[in-house]
């Protein structure tokens, strides 16, 4: 019996040992890191930054790769099937917690398909109008788009994205009916704005410091409850005349269900490490996002709730896809 007793010690040891050395191992060779979203995009940059940090901290290079579509189902559903060895990571964005009341037949789920390795940062969205639009504030856009029904455009990244929701609640809160045009990414998005194909737009912060500033595109307000630093003279959509208003986009990273806790938490610890640095700090505020690094745990409670409230404001709203 102490011989027994002594080898299940002695197994146990082994195991606790063999599974510290895979954490302090890993990684060995690349690591995949899926963006479901186009190049270009809110989820793209900061994708680019993280990687570029954690191939220095971790000694082997985090290879970003875009797989778009569906709104980003496609990319993810690509890492919920992949092998739990931590060498294939999605970024996902609040809409990984929309997809489920927008889209019949999912091919994961976004809760058990996955482990939650970190929250990454928060971000509003800014809306934005093309300067042609005689619309120099939120109430001015409103009237025109009441005047004119369905005459007044907005772009989004694509059906069930965070930019159709933001753009479906605020018709929803305000009565303007503007109509929805989705497009494969944030970035094709901007671009028809720019170009005046399409009026209005949620986009997330990186777009709007890359065009508001020369006068390219004209800032409405921001989704949020406070202003923020980078676009200060923009007030908030509950300034703006739309009580009630408020709402962010998160992104955080994932793998595939089953991916050893050794791992997680390794990469938990480097995500916390490279984003306290001031230079990753600055790269994310010049981005126009916040960093908000949390808990596999804490992350993965968050998601869930918030796949509940955005079912609520879907249901509320009405929306379904075009």
């Amino acid at each position: 019996m102490k011989a027994l007793l002594n080898a299940v010690v002695l197994a146990c040891g082994l195991s606790l040992v063999s599974g510290a050395a895979l954490a302090q191992a890993y990684p060995t060779r690349p690591v995949k890191l899926i963006v479901p979203f186009a190049p270009g995009g809110f989820t793209d940059v900061v994708a680019r930054i993280l990687g570029q940090k954690l191939s220095v901290a971790m000694g082997q290079q985090f290879v970003i790769e875009n797989k778009a579509g569906a709104g980003s189902t496609i990319g993810t559903d690509f890492v919920a099937k992949a092998a739990p060895d931590g060498y294939t990571l999605v970024m996902v964005s609040t809409t990984h917690v929309i997809s489920p009341s927008i889209y019949k037949n999912m091919p994961y789920d976004p809760i058990k398909s996955f482990t939650v390795i970190s929250k990454l940062v928060d971000s509003p969205y800014v809306l934005l109008v093309n300067p042609k639009l005689p619309a120099r504030n939120v109430q001015e856009l409103v009237a025109l788009a009441k005047a004119a029904p369905d005459t007044i455009h907005y772009a989004s990244s694509g059906n069930g994205s965070s930019q159709h929701l933001m753009g479906g609640l605020f018709a929803s809160m305000t009565g303007a009916p503007l109509k929805h045009v989705p497009y494969r990414g944030s970035g094709a998005a901007a671009t028809d704005l720019v170009a005046g194909v399409v009026e209005s737009s949620f986009a997330g912060v990186p777009n709007a410091l890359s065009q508001v500033p020369q006068g390219r595109l004209r800032a409405l307000a921001v989704t949020t409850a406070k202003r923020i630093p980078q676009l200060p003279d923009v007030p908030t959509m509950q300034e703006a005349g739309v009580p009630g208003y408020e709402a962010s986009v998160w992104l955080a990273l994932l793998a595939p269900a089953g991916t050893p806790k050794d791992i997680v938490m390794r990469l938990n610890s480097e995500i916390a490490k490279v984003m306290s640095a001031p230079d990753t700090q600055k790269a994310l505020y010049d981005a126009g996002v916040e960093p908000t690094p949390s808990t596999p745990e804490a992350m993965a409670d968050y998601m869930a709730k918030d796949m509940t409230r955005w079912a609520k404001v879907i249901k509320d709203t009405g929306i379904k896809l075009e």
